[in-house]
Formats: structure tokens, sequence, C-alpha cells
């Protein structure tokens, strides 16, 4: 079954987006973050993706008090993004409840540090591929990889990893519609699912993505904040 799973990205306590990652382009829709997910959960999310925008600045969660009380209010698992680069800040995440967490900084630049998170957690950890031009990006989209995506991608999903989020950072909060071509490419060359992210802008979009292979879901945020696609109407449309 196809997800579509919302975005509450959280910077300085409020729900934001952002516009291609840039932090100077910022805009917040709503103060409280705890009651846009408890909205998403009551139109039909069967899921909700939490970032922590300030934790993947600065490498670590910075809102997990937030988080922790998203997780209490909502009976759908939260799966969680931002600043994880310890084993200590896993540990605190799945203590608190949280079903799922995004790895990317540490994925991509510390292997052995990756490799021990994966498998004290496995099934648990996703891998976080930020991608601009088909290469990963790390800390915060501010450090590209001399590697590509695929490649980066298929080392790492010999761990035991859930999938993948692969999210191509020019299209983030663009409303321009997903780098169909970059997605299907990279859903196709790993084994692990793929969760697509990045550009979702209107219902065929969705129902585009949930025909390619091996993506079984896309995070959406700045399309259901602007009311391009309407959470309930969609997840009427999606197999």
């Amino acid at each position: 079954m196809f997800e579509v799973i919302p975005a509450v990205d959280i910077r300085g306590g409020k729900c934001v987006r952002l516009y291609q990652g840039r932090f100077d382009e910022e805009k917040v829709y709503f103060e409280n973050p705890v009651e846009v997910a408890k909205r998403w959960e009551r139109e039909g999310a069967r899921r909700v993706h939490v970032v922590d925008l300030d934790g993947a600045l600065k490498g670590a969660p910075q809102n997990l008090e937030t988080v922790k009380e998203i997780v209490k209010e909502l009976s759908v698992p939260v799966q969680f993004g931002g600043g994880v680069r310890s084993l200590k800040a896993l540990e605190e995440l799945f203590k608190i409840g949280v079903d799922r967490v995004v790895v990317g900084t540490v994925a991509v630049e510390e292997s052995n540090l990756f490799r021990e998170m994966a498998r004290s957690f496995p099934g648990k950890v996703v891998v976080g591929i930020d991608a601009k031009e088909g290469r990963p990006t790390t800390r915060g989209w501010l450090e590209v990889s001399e590697f590509s995506a695929v490649e980066v991608a298929r080392k790492l999903e010999e761990e035991p990893i859930w999938g993948f989020v692969y999210t191509d950072i020019t299209r983030d909060g663009t409303l321009t519609s997903p780098n169909f071509k970059e997605v299907e490419n990279f859903a196709r060359s790993v084994k692990k699912p793929v969760i697509a992210s990045g550009g979702v802008s209107k219902l065929e979009d969705l129902i585009k993505l949930s025909r390619l292979k091996n993506v079984v879901g896309a995070i959406v945020g700045k399309a259901l904040y602007e009311g391009k696609i309407e959470l309930k109407e969609a997840l009427k449309e999606l197999p």
C-alpha cells in the first residue's frame, strides 16, 4: 500500500517549510507542530514524518520535547530525521517512541558508526539520501559527496536498514513536481524500499510516484500546507 506521509518540519519550535533546503528561505505555517501532526492523523495519514531542522544544522536533535509530545499524542507511527549523528541520539529517539529514524550524514560520512547504528536497531534505521544532481549531500544539505547516490546506497543497504528516503533537494519546497527520472533510477537500482521526497505539488504527482517500481510512499510538505493537495482526497485516489 502506497503511503502519503505528511511532513512536519520543526525550526525554533514552529512548523515551517524551506525552499530547496535553504535556511534563509523559511516560511512559518503553524506555531504548534503537535497540533499540525494531529491534524494529518485526523485526515487519514498512516505515518507522519517529523524533521528537526535545527538538529540538521547543529548535528544533534534540538526539538526532542516537541517530538516526544507528537509521539505521545498520535496513534500512528512517527518517522524522524534531523541531526542524528550519534548512537546516543538514535537510542534516545527510539526510547521516546519514534518508529523509524532517518540517518543521512553519518550514513554517507561515517561507515563504522552507521554500521553500529543499523545493527543495533535492525529494520528501524532509514537512510536519507538527499541528492543534488544525483549526488548525496550531508550536514544540512551543505556538503556534496564525490560518489553517486546509487553507489552510496548500494553499499549501505548491505546493512539491516529499513530502506531509503530519496530527496531531490533542487525540487524540495518548490512545488514543481518530483524529479521522476532520478527517483525511478534510484529506486530501480536498490533492493530496499524507497520513499520519495521533494517537489510533490499535485495529486497526479503522487499517482505517478505510486506506479514506480520499489517506491512505497512519498513525503509531502508544502503541497499540503499550501492546499495544493487535500490529504483525504489523495488517499482515496491512491492504491
